[in-house]
């Protein structure tokens, strides 16, 4: 039992390289590794006897005006919680036939996810920015992000949907977006009705100055 376990972990850690290793020379070679991202279909091609060759995709015309759309009104200052709505409300579907979300859209800068950092809209193809690792205690697969200098870049200019001034213009406002100050930096009220009561009378703010009731300064004059 010992020795058999033994020879299952060391073929399952050599089937782990070959794979790795098929899946960089697709990547290289400007090939799909797997899954589709929205605005793409898959385009199966087929060798001399009739086997067919995968790993090839075409533009979805339909779903590249999305795409667009959806970068041109993001640099219009429109937030991705509303063109999802928008396309959710136009009955849109989304990948998979799933609804819109704000994260589908906005995704994570870093990792290169959603709609609007996918770098394969403008004919760059990214692969090996991730790994995943199963969590034994809990079954769940966590990501994480591998050394830039791992990631296999390929050009496919056949799969361009969106024009590098587009695409700086949505980084530009991205960053813009990052430089301003989050909701968690930002002043928050002590109490719930701070800073908005008002005087009766006067108009004046409310501010309480001691722990008594009724105690309260408005106007210039306690209360």
């Amino acid at each position: 039992i010992g020795l058999k376990g033994t020879m299952s972990a060391l073929y399952l850690q050599d089937l782990s390289k070959r794979v790795h290793r098929g899946q960089k020379e697709r990547a290289l070679n400007g090939e799909s590794t797997g899954g589709k991202s929205y605005g793409y279909d898959i385009a199966p091609r087929y060798d001399a006897k009739g086997n067919r060759i995968s790993g090839e995709r075409k533009i979805n015309e339909e779903q590249a005006v999305i795409v667009r759309r959806i970068f041109t009104e993001y640099v219009k200052g429109k937030s991705a919680k509303k063109i999802a709505s928008e396309l959710n409300a136009e009955g849109i579907p989304a990948q998979g036939g799933r609804t819109w979300a704000a994260s589908t859209i906005n995704g994570n800068r870093r990792r290169g996810t959603g709609i609007l950092n996918n770098e394969l809209y403008i004919g760059r193809q990214i692969w090996g920015k991730q790994s995943f690792f199963k969590d034994p205690d809990t079954g769940r697969e966590n990501g994480r992000l591998n050394d830039e200098s791992k990631w296999v870049r390929a050009d496919v200019p056949h799969l361009r949907i969106i024009d590098d001034g587009l695409w700086e213009a949505v980084k530009s406002y991205q960053r813009e977006l990052d430089a301003k100050e989050s909701y968690g930096e930002k002043r928050r009220p002590e109490r719930l009705l701070s800073f908005l009561l008002k005087c009766g009378c006067c108009g004046g703010g409310f501010s309480m100055i001691s722990t008594t009731p009724f105690s309260w300064y408005s106007g210039g004059r306690v209360m």
